[in-house]
């Protein structure tokens, strides 16, 4: 029986801001194990994989749109679906505007995949200061269009996402402070377990290329010299 294990199919690993995060790839062979283990007849192996996945990473808590929706973050906004997940806050003056900008820039370039293929999501990480009314407008301010979505919530239900989907640091001190907060960005496709991390700084046209891995995950992506 081919063995499908949370360690192949995931690799949750913070990036470290300081100095430059160094992206990381899209785990294809996660893709050819699942693949494997279907055509083994252990689709069950990976599904629950895909289970364990939810449970320790995705979170599947409450949050509210910048509409005024509530919503499940698993349920709603992550099952069955490729996404982007970045976190900000409305007052801040460092890192978000820069990877917000960044992010309308990669809504342009993936053009009519956002929405019906891909779902964006950013998280405030100041929830008791943005409310609907302020995520909403700061949506506005970088003229986001349908298909990504800013939310609120609790703190302790962002705080676990956060930390679920591996956007801390080791240094407690650190980590508590949100002007310090890592402005990576986590894409995924969820049903086929890839999931990878690249710097919210980094160029546009670069964000938009690894995203698209996870839209058409059969690519070849090896360049001809």
């Amino acid at each position: 029986m081919a063995e499908v294990s949370r360690r192949n199919l995931f690799g949750w690993t913070a990036l470290a801001a300081a100095g430059g995060a160094v992206a990381l790839t899209a785990n294809l062979t996660a893709q050819a194990a699942v693949r494997a283990a279907s055509a083994a007849g252990t689709t069950n192996v990976s599904e629950r994989a895909r289970e364990r996945i939810q449970r320790q990473h995705l979170p599947n808590v409450p949050l509210v749109t910048h509409e005024g929706q509530p919503v499940k973050f698993y349920d709603d906004l992550v099952k069955g679906k490729i996404v982007t997940l970045n976190f900000f806050y409305t007052r801040c003056d460092e890192i978000c505007p820069g990877v917000t900008a960044n992010l309308a820039q990669v809504q342009k370039m993936l053009g009519a995949d956002v929405g019906p293929k891909l779902h964006m999501y950013s998280i405030s990480l100041k929830p008791e200061e943005d409310d609907v009314a302020a995520i909403r407008k700061y949506r506005e301010m970088f003229h986001a269009q349908e298909g990504w979505t800013f939310l609120t919530g609790k703190p302790a239900d962002i705080e676990e996402i956060r930390r679920g989907i591996g956007f801390k640091y080791p240094e407690p001190a650190i980590d508590k402070d949100k002007t310090q907060h890592i402005g990576n960005i986590r894409y995924g496709n969820e049903p086929l377990m890839l999931w990878a991390a690249c710097p919210g700084l980094a160029n546009a046209s670069y964000l938009a290329e690894s995203i698209g891995w996870m839209l058409r995950p059969d690519t070849n992506r090896i360049q001809k010299s």
